[in-house]
């Protein structure tokens, strides 16, 4: 593949999989129709934060720590999206079994962040049926009938535990990463979860993710009220997953270096902020002009990118986001794409409450929060 390829926007693979064969992330959005969603952008400063990925893999699986929602806080963030995977208090053989300690292990997350005031955003980044991830489900969720009836069993019992939180502390984030299918196929299965969760919960705040992997909306759900669709931003992924031990095939992995900047100039062609704000509006016009809200459930930038590279980028990123009243999620608090231990070479880190943190990329949130 040419390396124009790369750096061109794919709307017709999954991320994962685009990943694997290369190709790019777009910066996405969500809708908001003039309700209780829109009053959690309306009336409040944007939602801004990081995912926590306690629950996102069940081999690694810990408590959610008290510390992380202290120190977003201290630092002024009021969102935390926590990746939850099925696995991690259900089974991949038995989808009904449920462990209670595992669920009250989540209980805690959400009272901190009650306690905290910060949003909590519980997405279920796998479900019976579906993970963008690998291992793949050994049934697809978008045709198996028993799949849908299990994750919405999930949702249901997410549901009828939580029916007591506000909307202002608590939302709801059916699938990660919805892959590249038809839209009927998808409406079936989020109208059935929202049904569900809205029948004991009816004024709960749900996030539904793009199709394409966050590329492009769900437009049959535009006008559902209290619905936000969530998308991504890691473009280009040359800049944002370089040199990633994921990633196969000619692109990130094994891009020149000594060609890796921000602005890019690929054979004549500039990437920058300009063409990253009209990337997203040639895309995402149509809902802005139904008074669409936008907010961006991951991004961020692997550690393996130059630290001046990725923090010239995450900059304009971020200005893009503030330029459009967008708010976001940083993938993540800790680990290779975030701000604390994330084990980049070319890094000083500053010695903080027990961590090492990036303070010129913390800096750069903090500047756009």
């Amino acid at each position: 593949m040419s390396e124009n390829y790369l750096l061109s926007f794919s709307t017709t693979m999954q991320r994962r999989d685009f990943i694997r064969n290369i190709g790019l992330l777009g910066l996405f959005s969500y809708v908001a129709p003039q309700d209780a969603c829109a009053a959690l952008f309306k009336k409040e400063k944007p939602l801004k934060g990081f995912n926590l990925l306690n629950k996102f893999n069940p081999d690694f699986q810990t408590p959610f720590s008290e510390k992380d929602f202290e120190i977003i806080a201290e630092w002024g963030f009021n969102f935390v999206r926590l990746p939850l995977s099925y696995w991690c208090w259900s089974k991949k053989d038995d989808w009904y079994h449920v462990d209670e300690k595992i669920l009250k292990e989540i209980d805690k997350a959400v009272e901190y962040g009650r306690k905290y005031k910060i949003h909590v955003n519980l997405n279920f980044h796998r479900v019976p049926g579906y993970c963008i991830n690998p291992p793949h489900e050994n049934v697809n969720l978008f045709e198996s009938n028993d799949a849908l009836n299990a994750c919405d069993y999930h949702w249901k019992l997410f549901a009828e535990r939580y029916k007591d939180y506000s909307s202002k502390y608590l939302s709801f984030n059916l699938i990660n990463e919805a892959p590249s299918i038809a839209d009927e196929k998808y409406d079936k299965v989020v109208r059935r979860l929202i049904a569900t969760i809205r029948e004991i919960s009816p004024k709960r705040t749900i996030i539904v993710d793009g199709l394409d992997v966050g590329s492009r909306p769900l437009m049959s759900i535009a006008d559902e009220k209290n619905i936000i669709q969530s998308g991504r931003g890691y473009q280009p992924m040359l800049i944002s997953h370089y040199e990633a031990s994921w990633v196969f095939g000619n692109g990130p992995m094994y891009f020149p270096k000594e060609k890796l900047s921000w602005p890019l100039n690929e054979n004549g062609k500039i990437y920058d902020k300009n063409w990253l704000s009209d990337t997203l509006d040639r895309n995402w016009q149509p809902l802005i002009e139904k008074g669409g809200k936008v907010h961006i459930g991951e991004f961020g930038c692997h550690n393996r990118t130059p630290h001046d590279v990725a923090l010239k980028w995450l900059n304009d990123l971020l200005d893009v986001f503030d330029e459009k009243g967008w708010g976001w999620s940083l993938w993540n608090l800790h680990g290779s794409f975030g701000v604390l231990d994330s084990d980049r070479r070319d890094v000083k880190y500053e010695s903080y409450k027990g961590h090492k943190l990036d303070r010129k990329m913390l800096d750069i949130l903090l500047k756009h929060k």
